[in-house]
């Protein structure tokens, strides 16, 4: 299975994603950092991710080549992580058929209802779970 990480800024967020996904241990995945700056990619890529790129081109390329599609809740919004989200970016990733497993980050100025306002830990564990679901 292809997972794609993207994330923008400093990668936090997809660093923590994907070392969750390594911990699993399965061998089967194939985890690809995708990140928005040369920052952003470098730390998904310390991480433990197989390869990385980074910029506008890399990520609408490869929207469409992956299983699963993980980041922020802001990759799917045009101009978020104060505009490095490129609107085409956003397009790409949204359009794309893969699934996707996004973490609520209210700082994004999305709201999702019926998303309790937990953690981030808690966020990442539940995107692990999900993970989990789609390996089986």
């Amino acid at each position: 299975m292809k997972i794609a990480v993207i994330d923008g800024q400093g990668g936090g967020i997809g660093r923590a994603l994907i070392e969750r996904v390594k911990s699993l241990g399965n061998k089967t995945l194939h985890i690809q950092a995708f990140g928005t700056n040369t920052m952003a990619t470098s730390n998904m890529l310390k991480a433990g991710a197989d390869e990385g790129a980074t910029g506008e081109n890399p990520i609408i390329f490869n929207a469409d080549r992956v299983d699963v599609i993980m980041g922020p809740i802001g990759i799917i919004s045009a101009n978020s992580m104060l505009g490095e989200l490129t609107p085409s970016m956003a397009n790409a990733i949204s359009q794309s058929s893969a699934t996707k497993i996004l973490i609520p980050f209210n700082k994004c100025n999305i709201f999702v209802t019926g998303v309790a306002d937990e953690s981030l830990q808690y966020h990442l564990d539940c995107a692990l779970d999900k993970i989990k679901e789609l390996i089986q």
